[in-house]
C-alpha cells in the first residue's frame, strides 16, 4: 500500500486569511512549495485535506473554492510542485441550508476526508501523517490511525498550548511545513 502525507490549507500551505474566498487572496507560505516538491519525489502522496464551512455559510460558493484551488495548483506548479489530490468538506453541522448544513463524516476532525483519499489512492493509514496548525488535525489524525504533526505557521502557536494541556499529543512539533517534511522523510 501506498503512503500519504495529508496537509491542511489555510495555516499550513497557505497564509491563514480567514475565508479565502477569492484566488486573488491566496498566498503561499514561505517555502510550502518546496515542501510539497520534495513529498513529490519522496513516494508519499501530498493530499490536501480542508474543512471550507464557508460554502455552507454562503460566505462563497463552490464554484468560487474551485477558483481558488485552481490558483493554488498554478502557484505550486510555478514552483514544480503539485498536490496529488484535494478533498473538502464544505458543510457545517449548524449553519446554512441543506445540502451544506450536514453533520457528516468529512468535517474534521471525523476522519472521512482521510478515509475516502485512502480508499481511493490505495494508502495505509497507519503509515501515513496528517500536518496541520490546529487541535482539530492532530485529531483528524488520530480518529484516521495516522501520526499528527502541528506547525507553528497559522495558528499553530496558541494552538500548541492547548495541545500541552490536553490528551491529543502530536508526534511532531515544527516551526513550519518544510520542517515537518523533513523529519517525516528523515524517517523514511
Amino acid at each position: 500500500m501506498r503512503r500519504g502525507i495529508f496537509l491542511d490549507r489555510d495555516g499550513t500551505v497557505c497564509e491563514e486569511v480567514g475565508f479565502l474566498d477569492r484566488p486573488e487572496r491566496l498566498r503561499l507560505l514561505p517555502g510550502a512549495a518546496g515542501a510539497i516538491r520534495r513529498i513529490n519525489g519522496s513516494g508519499f502522496l501530498a493530499i490536501l485535506v480542508t474543512n471550507q464551512s464557508g460554502v455552507a455559510r454562503g460566505l462563497f460558493d463552490a464554484a468560487a473554492l474551485d477558483r481558488v484551488h485552481e490558483r493554488l495548483a498554478e502557484a505550486l506548479g510555478a514552483e514544480g510542485a503539485h498536490l496529488d489530490a484535494i478533498y473538502v468538506c464544505p458543510h457545517h453541522p449548524t449553519e446554512g441550508a441543506p445540502p451544506y448544513r450536514a453533520d457528516c463524516d468529512c468535517r474534521k476532525p471525523r476522519p472521512g476526508l482521510l478515509a475516502r483519499a485512502a480508499r481511493e489512492h490505495g494508502l495505509d493509514l497507519p503509515s501515513s501523517y496528517m500536518i496541520g496548525d490546529k487541535a482539530i488535525d492532530i485529531e483528524t489524525a488520530r480518529n484516521a490511525g495516522a501520526a499528527g504533526i502541528l506547525v507553528l505557521t497559522g495558528y499553530g502557536r496558541q494552538q500548541r498550548e492547548s495541545l500541552a494541556a490536553g490528551t491529543e499529543q502530536p508526534v511532531f512539533v515544527a516551526e513550519d511545513l518544510p520542517r515537518a517534511v523533513e523529519w517525516i522523510l528523515e524517517r523514511g
